[in-house]
């Protein structure tokens, strides 16, 4: 089969809420989707992520906006005629069907022959590593399990797009990871179109091609795992892509392009990579946890601060600083640092500079 890309074409879609009045969930959204790409939508809960998927499956219209497959504009088409596996946040498996009932219901109702019905199915269990299930029904098997069934059925049918709206929410979190592997995998193996939803930044982080940040109805920021974590384009972004400290120094530019951020006496100089900033009014500094670097002697580092809290996690201590009036988080990870740092002990911080973001002030969209 033929990997085929995907396109939204300025698409929109309100809703009317008795409390809020018309609320628009789907906000001017353009996008392509790569062919053979895992592509995922993220976001906070009410941000039109799912919406967005629902329009491309066709289980909703959009009041504005194309969706074209593979060229072939698929808006008005219903949704048994777009050549879609879905796979949803509650399996929606048929619980009086067997296993076997469940994957080759989309076959049979596509009017396959049984010999082909049977040879499909048998692969794609094999696929998924639930061949000797077939006999089984959907409650004498595990949640994971339901899972692997309901990505089965949505494959088997050889869809041209894969979509997945929060496919992994039900499933406690060892299982989660190791299902999300799997899913990855198939996915590579089939080389099929797939859009991904997601709250779950992390889950977004390791499994996709691309990621598309939402909210209130809008695309916020696009790009590769590592373009959303090192190079934020809004505060909105940084805060949701991981965990990140606002600094409360003053930003300044200077000349040569360089920004000076004045932080508890102590200077740094960050040069100014984007051009649209030198323009902006005013400037904020951020940092992520990791690059907070602690020291055991209070006069060490750039300035001096107090643990307030300690959390041990396995492969890393995370800490709750206070310097002066403001608090920021570090984490130590065991396999760099020794050092074990208490509650109350009075301790030098440093900034790695070069890790210091920049972003505009206020810019949360």
């Amino acid at each position: 089969m033929t990997a085929v890309d995907i396109q939204l074409l300025g698409i929109k879609k309100s809703f009317h809420h008795r409390v809020k009045g018309v609320v628009r969930a789907v906000d001017d959204v353009s996008l392509t989707v790569e062919p053979g790409e895992l592509f995922t939508l993220l976001g906070p809960s009410g941000c039109g992520k799912t919406t967005a998927l629902r329009i491309i499956a066709g289980f909703e219209n959009p009041d504005e906006g194309k969706i074209l497959i593979a060229g072939r504009d698929m808006t008005s088409l219903m949704a048994n005629s777009r050549n879609i596996g879905f796979v949803f946040q509650n399996y929606a498996l048929f619980p009086h069907l067997t296993i076997y009932e469940n994957v080759s219901y989309g076959l049979k109702v596509k009017r396959f022959s049984k010999a082909e019905i049977d040879k499909a199915v048998t692969e794609v269990l094999e696929m998924v590593g639930l061949r000797g299930y077939e006999h089984q029904f959907p409650h004498q098997i595990s949640g994971g399990e339901q899972q692997r069934v309901a990505l089965a059925r949505a494959v088997v049918i050889q869809p041209n797009v894969l979509l997945f709206d929060e496919p992994l929410s039900n499933l406690d979190a060892k299982l989660r990871i190791y299902t999300r592997g799997e899913i990855r995998r198939l996915q590579q193996r089939l080389k099929i179109t797939s859009i991904y939803v997601t709250h779950d930044q992390e889950e977004a982080m390791a499994i996709s091609d691309r990621v598309v940040v939402m909210n209130q109805g809008k695309i916020v920021q696009a790009g590769s795992a590592e373009d959303l974590y090192f190079t934020p384009k809004t505060e909105f972004v940084a805060g949701f892509i991981g965990r990140m400290n606002a600094l409360p120094g003053s930003v300044q530019i200077i000349q040569d392009n360089t920004v000076r951020v004045e932080l508890f006496n102590h200077t740094y100089r960050i040069p100014l990579l984007d051009p649209e900033l030198a323009r902006a009014e005013n400037l904020k500094a951020f940092i992520r946890p990791e690059f907070v670097n602690l020291h055991p002697g209070p006069t060490e580092g750039d300035f001096q601060g107090i643990v307030a809290e300690r959390s041990f996690l396995g492969e890393k201590t995370e800490y709750l600083l206070l310097a002066g009036e403001t608090r920021l988080t570090a984490v130590a990870y065991h396999a760099s640092s020794g050092e074990a740092y208490l509650p109350g002990q009075k301790i030098g911080i440093s900034l790695q500079e070069e890790n210091i973001i920049l972003l505009r002030n206020g810019g949360n969209k």
